[in-house]
């Protein structure tokens, strides 16, 4: 080992195992302990157990720190850790947002949309098999027919729904909703009802719990604005077109816009409750890698040309979201790097006090020959390991935290968040960047004081003698 190693090693490492500093840890030990074991036992649903964990792991990093490293070393280091575990926690939570919303718009969207700026996109099929045949990742093509229609029970229970068409025989290549369902199945839309019973629908749990329906209940689905002349915008003298439905299934996706508002029907209910003949409003797709939507979409724009058709990623169709999503992460990326930064500061007033403190060792030091690169070689490197062990320190009180606030399932409100629990997604890319980027600025920091011990003249460290 080299010198400088062993004096920086011998100035960061204190070695007082005192009996408090060794119980505190203990006991901070046996809080994380006891928490994470009533986490286990109650399957992560105690706000108590998360709170013991998350204090204890706290706590036991604060007492290990004093029990081998200085009190400045300590206070220096600990303020690495919470600015890296802050750091850490907080980009999990905006990434679990950002793959949450990412996972709900693609279980009930497709991934690329073809529609047409007029209302007579009668050549669906034509067009269908293009989209087939332009990409080998196209996995499979659905029509489709979404409206803003009124729901009504006839017991005073009104609701606006989004009324999507789907053909029963394509839909389940395309979305995922099967998988949402809590009750019934996608199947039944394709049964054709007999004479004298109703068609089938699905809605989302949070329209179901609004209308008060369940499965084998009706619901009358009102066409707005069907009773007035769109020329002339005067109401005729008939009732605004209506059909009955049977509810046959209930979703939910976990996305409150969706569960709030959507229900699904066969294409041709849709088709006979709108009147419009054999039309669609689109064609949607499933691909197999969605980071390749757009290409396959710029192929059907191509093909399609544009106008009359107008071809859509998810990515585009929810752009303003995912947008805001990304813009939020970057802002809290940088202002949670200043929490870092003013932590560096913390290192850099430990290290000035610890040159301070060893200026007749740097001198004499010096008069035995030492090169002044050398000796600031030695506080770069008390510098350095102090960041290295704030950011080891950090990462695991925050990846710890991380994994068991997950496992509790915070609650959030669906009417505000858009999701009901908070989704918290740990990305090994994302946890490498918050470690490259506190070691990067904890360097940095460490240059200031052993430039200042590199530039320290013997004769003032020696004058007292």
């Amino acid at each position: 080992m080299s010198y400088e190693w062993q004096i920086a090693s011998r100035y960061l490492y204190a070695g007082r195992f005192e009996r408090g500093t060794m119980i505190g840890a203990a006991v901070s030990l046996l809080v994380a302990a006891t928490g994470l074991a009533i986490l286990v036992l109650l399957g992560g649903g105690s706000a108590v157990g998360v709170i013991m964990f998350v204090l204890g792991l706290l706590s036991a990093a604060v007492f290990s720190l004093l029990a081998f490293m200085s009190v400045p070393t300590s206070v220096a280091i600990f303020g690495v850790s919470l600015g890296v575990a802050a750091l850490t926690v907080v980009l999990s939570v905006t990434s679990g947002f950002q793959d949450q919303f990412r996972e709900k718009v693609l279980g009930v969207n497709a991934h690329v949309i073809i529609m047409k700026s007029s209302t007579d996109f009668a050549e669906y099929r034509e067009v269908m098999d293009t989209a087939r045949k332009i990409d080998a990742d196209v996995m499979a093509v659905q029509p489709f027919i979404f409206v803003e229609m009124l729901a009504t029970t006839g017991k005073g229970r009104i609701a606006g729904v989004a009324i999507k068409g789907v053909d029963p025989g394509l839909v389940g290549g395309v979305l995922d909703l099967e998988k949402h369902m809590i009750d019934g199945s996608v199947s039944i839309l394709a049964s054709k009802p007999a004479a004298g019973e109703l068609p089938p629908i699905i809605l989302g749990k949070e329209l179901a719990h609004k209308l008060r329906l369940k499965v084998g209940d009706d619901v009358t689905v009102v066409v707005p604005m069907s009773n007035v002349d769109l020329e002339t915008w005067r109401t005729t003298a008939a009732a605004p077109r209506t059909r009955r439905f049977r509810v046959a299934g209930v979703f939910y996706s976990g996305f409150d816009e969706y569960d709030r508002r959507l229900m699904y029907t066969s294409l041709a209910e849709t088709q006979a409750l709108l009147d419009r003949g054999d039309k669609v409003m689109g064609v949607e797709l499933k691909v197999r890698d969605v980071e390749r939507a757009s290409v396959i979409a710029t192929k059907l724009r191509r093909r399609l040309g544009e106008p009359p058709f107008q071809v859509q990623d998810w990515y585009e169709l929810n752009q303003n979201l995912f947008k805001a999503l990304t813009m939020q992460k970057i802002a809290l990326l940088i202002v949670l790097t200043l929490i870092i930064a003013v932590a560096t500061v913390n290192v850099i007033s430990a290290m000035v006090m610890m040159v301070t403190q060893k200026k007749q060792e740097i001198a004499m030091l010096k008069s035995m020959g030492a090169p002044s690169f050398e000796l600031g070689w030695v506080f770069a490197m008390v510098g350095t390991a102090i960041g290295a062990v704030g950011t080891v320190v950090g990462i695991g009180l925050g990846v710890s935290t991380c994994y068991v606030v997950r496992g509790y399932g915070y609650p959030l409100d669906p009417k505000v968040y858009l999701i009901d629990r908070l989704p918290i997604s740990v990305h090994p890319l994302e946890v490498v960047l918050v470690a490259g980027v506190t070691m990067l600025l904890c360097v940095l920091a460490a240059l200031i004081p052993a430039l200042k011990a590199a530039s320290l003249r013997p004769v003032e460290g020696l004058r007292q003698e």
